[in-house]
């Protein structure tokens, strides 16, 4: 479980720890308006939508304070990834080192990024276990953006979508927080534990 929080040090006394995959978005636009919640009545939506196209959205959380640094680009390409690496070296203060962690995605390892990360050795990249991208904080992060924008949004283009995401994390930043975890490794482990041990014929 985690939490939106503040933190006691400034993110400038820290190295900057930026979680930074990619999310595909699609512009939907829905044939008829959802239909919100009511005394005794569930929201409701048709199933019948159009898809207007879809627009990749990079994103970098800071687990220090909770900031984004975003781009977002028409194809998800080493192309775009490089991009999106020089902004995040224009954005974050010289005097950092810069964390990435990032998912086995092929794009963020190709030789043009590797050779785009030894030119800058402040950068350091951190990959995810296959199959354990939920682990990254943006991923949360991407969480918040698709309950409170895009599951109910419709967008009739693609240049609307791009225009309510540039707004949404506009506002996120201007109050950002960092998440910070409500238990520690060893009752999270101890939960696993009692629910392995539960379950009927498990062998590991």
């Amino acid at each position: 479980r985690v939490r939106r929080a503040g933190t006691g040090k400034p993110a400038a006394e820290r190295p900057h720890g930026v979680p930074s995959p990619t999310q595909q978005i699609q512009a939907l636009d829905r044939l008829a308006p959802v239909l919100p919640m009511m005394p005794g009545m569930p929201e409701r939506r048709t199933h019948d939508y159009l898809r207007q196209g879809i627009t990749s959205l990079f994103a970098a959380f800071n687990i220090a304070d909770g900031t984004v640094i975003s781009q977002l680009h028409r194809r998800h390409r080493a192309t775009e990834f490089k991009k999106f690496l020089v902004k995040i070296d224009k954005v974050v203060p010289a005097d950092l080192d810069v964390h990435l962690v990032c998912d086995n995605y092929a794009t963020h390892k190709t030789p043009e990024i590797q050779t785009w990360l030894a030119r800058h050795p402040r950068f350091h990249a951190h990959f995810t276990p296959t199959g354990s991208s939920w682990i990254n904080q943006v991923e949360r992060w991407f969480g918040y953006l698709t309950d409170q924008m895009i599951r109910r949004g419709v967008h009739t283009s693609i240049h609307a979508l791009e225009s309510d995401i540039r707004t949404w994390i506009k506002t996120w930043n201007e109050d950002p927080r960092p998440f910070v975890s409500t238990k520690t490794a060893e009752e999270i482990l101890n939960s696993l534990a009692e629910y392995i041990a539960k379950i009927s014929g498990a062998g590991h």
